[in-house]
């Protein structure tokens, strides 16, 4: 799926694109970031053949209720003609150490790539749909969950990627610092109120009743803070890994689709609200349970071979189902309960995954996928997201 900067600036549908617009023109000129790398032979985790290779991006600084929103073009990546097994990312200090999300919310992270040409400007690559004009065009993506979240795609199937000579990634980065804030929650979920915002970052007003989301906590907005409350600056980094091979005939591409339960029938909203159940039906968690489902089509049938949806905090479970019914992937949230990294209580810190055995799940070209989103009702959330995501080995 391709679109130019200059379509994407047209597209005003989705919340997510409104982001990226405010700063594309600003940066999609701009030089390479400057970025950490850390290379590495023989990935233990993924097999002997299987190299790593970790970078950063720029550092970037938040003071307490602060939001970082950014759009790093010309990202540190591996070079060359690659197959790529695994993407994994978290943000981290100065020093390297994990930065836990009671302190430092990571609301997510994508991954693009894209190249420049004379003829047609920044193109954006990406992955093969599902979502119309780019609103979910990313080839990887997670967020608060990105720790505890499998990656892998099994042998002998891989992203290529560098077929490219001019090839080159964009990572966008949106944190979201909650030490000192009068209502954490509220700050993740972008609640409006907690951002005293009524304009978006374009200078659009907010349209009444729309209460939280991505319009409400873009770059530089800060969330309230308890009264007296002072704490000092970070400066945190992306880091990510990529577990690569160098391509060969004997890898397998696949064709990542990514489905939105928030999806109206012309456009990907992206996010959506979920309204807390009325109190006669507090009693009974099924009762209070907001489901939000979509249909889309998937364009180009095959194998699945791997499957996993990325939900935010108060999330039951997601799945995906075929047009007659079929489970393709269902993908249950894991909260934290401790204090350490990657345990974080009551946050969302893992979702897990699906490996169908090889030829044992398949979509059909142009067959509709019914996207399910669960979320606990038992109080309101805003700016909540319900994406599916696919591999797909092509049957051709």
């Amino acid at each position: 799926m391709r679109f130019t900067l200059n379509q994407m600036e047209a597209l005003k549908g989705t919340y997510l694109v409104l982001l990226f617009v405010s700063t594309l023109a600003l940066t999609s000129t701009s030089p390479a970031f400057a970025a950490h790398t850390f290379p590495s032979e023989g990935d233990q985790n993924y097999g002997g053949n299987v190299k790593n290779a970790t970078f950063r991006t720029p550092a970037f600084t938040l003071a307490p209720g602060e939001v970082r929103n950014t759009l790093y073009f010309g990202s540190a990546f591996v070079k060359g003609h690659i197959g790529i097994k695994a993407f994994d990312a978290e943000v981290v200090d100065e020093d390297g150490n994990s930065v836990p999300l009671n302190e430092v919310y990571l609301h997510h992270w994508v991954a693009y790539n894209y190249v420049n040409t004379s003829a047609n400007g920044t193109t954006i690559l990406g992955n093969d749909g599902v979502c119309p004009d780019c609103a979910l065009c990313q080839l990887f993506g997670l967020g608060s969950e990105t720790r505890m979240t499998n990656t892998r795609l099994p042998d002998p199937y891989a992203i290529e990627v560098g077929q490219h000579d001019d090839e080159e990634w964009l990572l966008n980065v949106h944190a979201i610092d909650t030490r000192g804030t009068v209502d954490p929650l509220g700050c993740l979920e972008c609640r409006c109120d907690l951002y005293n915002v009524s304009a978006a970052q374009d200078g659009t007003p907010i349209e009444e009743g729309y209460r939280g989301g991505l319009l409400c906590c873009y770059d530089g907005t800060h969330c309230q803070l308890k009264d007296g409350y002072v704490g000092e600056n970070r400066t945190l980094y992306l880091q990510y890994t990529v577990h690569y091979l160098e391509w060969s005939d004997s890898i397998l591409p696949v064709k990542i689709y990514i489905f939105d339960a928030a999806y109206n029938g012309s456009r990907c909203q992206v996010e959506y609200n979920v309204p807390a159940c009325s109190s006669k039906n507090m009693s009974t968690s099924i009762e209070c349970t907001h489901v939000q489902e979509s249909i889309m089509k998937v364009p180009i049938g095959g194998d699945v071979i791997y499957g996993v949806s990325h939900q935010h905090a108060g999330g039951v479970s997601s799945a995906m189902y075929g047009q007659d019914g079929r489970e393709i992937c269902t993908s249950i949230p894991l909260y934290g309960n401790g204090t350490e990294v990657g345990n974080e209580a009551g946050y969302l810190v893992g979702m897990t995954t699906c490996y169908p055995e090889a030829g044992s799940v398949q979509v059909m070209s142009g067959e509709s996928i019914r996207m399910l989103s669960n979320y606990s009702s038992s109080k309101n959330h805003t700016g909540v997201m319900g994406l599916g995501y696919i591999a797909v080995y092509p049957h051709s």
